[in-house]
Order: C-alpha cells, then sequence, then structure tokens
C-alpha cells in the first residue's frame, strides 16, 4: 500500500514537474534554432513579411489535419462567440510580435533575442499582475528579485556591447563573393539597441498573449484546436498585411535552400510546436 502510494506520488512530480519543464526547455532549444536560421536566411535575402506568412502557412497546414483526429471531444461554440473574437486577437498578437522578433534580429542577432526573451515573465508578473504579492511572503520576494534581474540584464545586454571576439576573419559564401563576420554577426551600437527595442516589444506582446491564451483555455480547453484557430487567423491577418508591404513577386518565390528551411522549421517548431507546448502548459 505505502509503495503503491509512493509510486502514485513520483509518477505526479513527474508528469506535472519534469515533464513541463522538459518540454519548456525544448522549446527554447528550437527557438534559438529557429533564430539563428532565420538571421541566415535573411542575410540571403529572405524578408521576413515572406517567412512570417509562410510559416504560419505551414503550421496551420500542419495542425488542420491534427484539429480534426483530436479536437472532437468538445463541440466548437457559435461563429459569433467572444471565444472567437478573443483567438483573433491572439492572432493579432502573434503576428505583431512575429514581426517585431524578426525586425529585431535583423537589427541584431539571434544571441540577443535569446538574452531578451527573460524578460517576458518579468513583464507578466510586473504589468499584469497575475499573481498576488506578498512582501513578507519568500516566494514573492524571490519572484520580484528575478524580475528585477532579467530587466537589469536585458538593459545591460542591449545598452552595452562589449568588445569583439571575431574580427577581421572573413568567409565565402555560395557566390564565392567574401562576406566580413564582422559585418554579419555584429552591429551597430544604434542598431543593435533599435534591435534590442524591437525584441523587447515582442516580449512584452508575448506576455499578453499568455495572458489571453490562459483565458481562453479556460473557456474551451482544446489545445491543438486552439492553436490551428490561432495560426489561421494569424494568416487572415498576415496575408493582406504583408502581401501589401512585399511587393516583389520574385521573394515569394521559395527555393530548395536556407529560407525554405527556416520557413519549414519556424512552422513545424515555432508557430505549431511551441504555440501547442505553452498553450498545454498555460491549461495545467
Amino acid at each position: 500500500m505505502r509503495g503503491a502510494r509512493e509510486e502514485t506520488v513520483a509518477w505526479r512530480y513527474f508528469s506535472r514537474d519534469v515533464v513541463p519543464f522538459a518540454a519548456m526547455f525544448t522549446v527554447e532549444c528550437t527557438t534559438v534554432g529557429a533564430n539563428t536560421l532565420y538571421k541566415a536566411a535573411s542575410l540571403r535575402g529572405l524578408s521576413f513579411y515572406v517567412f512570417v506568412f509562410y510559416s504560419y502557412l505551414v503550421s496551420t497546414l500542419l495542425l488542420l489535419p491534427l484539429s480534426l483526429i483530436f479536437g472532437r471531444s468538445r463541440r466548437l461554440p457559435p461563429a459569433k462567440s467572444p471565444l472567437f473574437f478573443k483567438i483573433f486577437i491572439l492572432g493579432l498578437l502573434g503576428f505583431m510580435s512575429q514581426i517585431a522578433a524578426c525586425k529585431g534580429i535583423e537589427y541584431s542577432s539571434p544571441t540577443l533575442a535569446s538574452a531578451i526573451s527573460n524578460l517576458t515573465p518579468a513583464f507578466t508578473f510586473t504589468n499584469f499582475r497575475m499573481e498576488q504579492v506578498r512582501l513578507r511572503s519568500s516566494a514573492s520576494q524571490a519572484k520580484i528579485i528575478g524580475a528585477i534581474l532579467s530587466i537589469s540584464g536585458a538593459l545591460v545586454i542591449v545598452l552595452y556591447k562589449g568588445p569583439k571576439v571575431l574580427s577581421g576573419a572573413s568567409f565565402t559564401s555560395s557566390s564565392s563573393l567574401p562576406i566580413s563576420l564582422d559585418q554579419n554577426l555584429t552591429s551597430s551600437d544604434s542598431s543593435w539597441m533599435i534591435g534590442g527595442l524591437f525584441l523587447a516589444s515582442q516580449y512584452f506582446l508575448l506576455s499578453v498573449w499568455y495572458i489571453l491564451q490562459t483565458r481562453v483555455m479556460e473557456t474551451y480547453p482544446e489545445e491543438i484546436r486552439v492553436v490551428f484557430f490561432y495560426n489561421l487567423f494569424a494568416i487572415i491577418i498576415s496575408a493582406p498585411v504583408c502581401l501589401f508591404l512585399e511587393r516583389n513577386l520574385t521573394s515569394w518565390v521559395l527555393k530548395p535552400d536556407i529560407s525554405l528551411a527556416a520557413i519549414v522549421y519556424s512552422g513545424f517548431f515555432v508557430s505549431m510546436f511551441s504555440a501547442l507546448t505553452h498553450t498545454w502548459g498555460l491549461h495545467l
């Protein structure tokens, strides 16, 4: 009897603590890969409007059969339900955060994007008051200190650039043109700060996205269907905007190169896997 109880406690700890932590760690690793791939593709001329639209398109096509197979436990609410309006806002927030992320990485680097991602819990904790703050509580004190350290660290990274680690080196691209590492991997101080501001706005929007997604899951706890409609609305929002702002039709023609790899990777791991994992975590 005692052994069975210990096994139950151990399994509960594993399923509620270890598995979510491992899932979130995996999401962070895949996000770093997506940022790095996008930076490399943008250096080859990939438009961020094309990247964002096609990424949402890939994830929506992948989620469509999954939503039909695994999303039948609950009936969909009426089309005029407030739920769909909330998911539409999620799509708008997601699209805006993706644009901010792409611009931020173009101005700076994937390293800065990964560092500033620590602002997300700080924004959520300080701006939206999701939790009650008790100054005498050790848990609240730890969260306050963590928020201050996250914001301070992000400010240091944005405002201060140390000496260059790589200098004077170069390599040859596929077009046989020498490309300076300084030109590709670093940027001017002003561009670095602009990129940091774009990335900070991205994670602020993501904080709002998490809050609203929590409300949506309380109303309709179907992760796959919610994420599918989120991506669908993101396509509806991004299609006219991206087509209007990126009028060069040749930019929309994809070739089997790093640009296509970045789009497919982002569509699968960021727009689908990351969104599903975060939504599942918010529902726990």
